[in-house]
């Protein structure tokens, strides 16, 4: 996880290093954090290299929470890939209801066979993919903002109404 002090001397943010690290982007409120997952949610899905700079940048404009955009990136990860890219056909599959029927009826000189044949076949793949990674990147993003922002309200609604009992106990004579 990337510290302020890190971010401040890399070499590569320097020229923008002072936008990094205003105080509001690190620290955890109630706004700033689902803004920092829901950014964290959508840059792990949408792009495959390069998601912990995609999610800092973005989280400048959107005043989110850096640390927590940056660690949410690590959903998707070497090792839970595969299992996203099965997941991310699926979702591609079902949004488009694209099957080898309607995609040989609609180009039936892909479907001619031989080398063209297994072209078609990846592009269809690789595009019902792809666009599978679109609608996880959007809809898991709007998910952790809800989930996220419910959590921190539950939390702080936890704690205030703790409040009073442990007043009692510090202060039981008043």
């Amino acid at each position: 996880m990337p510290q302020r002090e890190e971010m401040a001397r890399n070499r590569w943010l320097a020229p923008i290093a002072h936008r990094f690290l205003h105080s509001e982007l690190w620290r955890f409120t109630r706004r700033s954090v689902p803004r920092g997952v829901a950014l964290g949610l959508f840059a792990a899905f949408i792009v495959p290299i390069g998601q912990i700079f995609l999610a800092a940048f973005l989280a400048l404009p959107a005043r989110a929470n850096l640390p927590v955009a940056a660690l949410l990136t690590f959903v998707t990860n070497p090792f839970t890939v595969p299992f996203w890219l099965v997941v991310a056909n699926k979702v591609g599959r079902l949004v488009l209801k694209v099957d080898a029927a309607t995609f040989n009826a609609a180009n039936p000189s892909l479907s001619a066979g031989g080398f063209w044949d297994k072209f078609g076949w990846f592009l269809e793949t690789a595009g019902v993919t792809a666009f599978g990674f679109i609608v996880l990147s959007v809809v898991t993003a709007a998910l952790g903002y809800l989930v996220s922002g419910f959590v921190w309200r539950f939390l702080v609604a936890r704690r205030w109404n703790r409040r009073p009992a442990r007043a009692k106990l510090l202060h039981p004579a008043e």
